[in-house]
């Protein structure tokens, strides 16, 4: 006896006659998208070109760079010996400035995080005494940036005895984006229903408990949005390294890359080369957390 397959419920489509009402005989849907592909590659291609010239530029060797007519691909092959040639520059020792730099965005971040999340919690929840005019403070640290104010840092780290240290760069780096980190989980905090606190602390849960396994996890978004902004501005950060790090082992790649480039002459192979380095751990961490960085970037639209 044969077997026939049941009948699709009632007001179902089939898949097929839904692909075919999307992508019609006139095929405007199809265009649409291949449209909108040609134009985010275009788009691609554009943010990506600045960094194509740098892969490219740092495989080439100096006269080809500066060539004229200039030469877009390497004539005499790739150099792959510019990235060994440039670890041993004695001038520019890479391995420390590497370590030196991972070093002080870690632990700046870190530092960040153990002081705005506590602080971004009680902002949230609390109406102290003076809290608006807190939170306008925070507002205006902001708006100094480090170039400003180099010559009063370097005083206060040389009458502290940190200067030439990681410690002076990890506080100051903490201390340039803690603002920063504080108003994007203090929106996240503020988002949760305090009812979620109140019936915990009813279970018997204490402020400390509620806030590590209750509102950490809620807000988890917005503390990568914050680690990622923190990170990735704590490994750029240039105009105080410049000032404050003396020493050539303990300066960051953002200092070492200067370096290379001379009065008279630039060793533009070493600056790509450097450059490419210098990136490649910040697109590692974004290809890490890209979901949970978007998800952080993009929650305050549903809530």
């Amino acid at each position: 006896m044969a077997v026939t397959a049941p009948a699709p419920p009632a007001g179902s489509v089939p898949a097929a006659a839904l692909r075919k009402r999307r992508y019609g005989a006139d095929n405007v849907s199809a265009r649409r998208m291949w449209a909108r592909t040609v134009i985010g590659a275009l788009i691609a291609l554009v943010f990506l070109t600045p960094y194509l010239i740098m892969l490219v530029g740092s495989l080439k060797t100096r006269s080809e760079i500066l060539s004229v007519p200039p030469e877009y691909l390497p004539g005499d092959g790739l150099q792959f010996g510019n990235y060994q040639s440039m670890w041993s520059t004695p001038e520019t020792p890479l391995t420390y400035n590497l370590l030196s730099t991972i070093i002080i965005a870690v632990l700046a971040t870190l530092l960040v995080l153990l002081v705005a999340t506590p602080a971004a919690y009680y902002t949230a929840r609390f109406r102290f005494p003076g809290r608006l005019v807190f939170l306008f403070l925070v507002i205006v640290t902001q708006m100094l940036q480090p170039a400003v104010l180099t010559a009063g840092l370097f005083r206060q780290m040389l009458w502290l005895d940190l200067n030439d240290t990681w410690v002076a760069m990890i506080l100051i780096n903490a201390a340039f984006n803690l603002s920063f980190a504080l108003w994007i989980m203090h929106s996240f905090f503020a988002a949760i229903p305090q009812e979620i606190d109140e019936a915990a602390q009813i279970d018997g849960a204490g402020r400390l408990k509620v806030l590590m396994r209750i509102n950490l996890p809620l807000v988890w978004p917005g503390i990568v949005t914050a680690v990622i902004f923190t990170f990735v501005a704590s490994w750029n950060e240039f105009a105080a390294s410049l000032v404050i790090m003396s020493t050539a082992e303990n300066q960051p790649l953002s200092v070492a890359l200067t370096k290379f480039i001379g009065q008279y002459a630039t060793s533009w192979q070493y600056v790509f080369g450097v450059s490419i380095v210098a990136i490649v751990p910040v697109i590692i961490l974004f290809a890490v957390i890209e979901k949970r960085l978007i998800g952080g970037l993009t929650a305050g639209a549903v809530k």
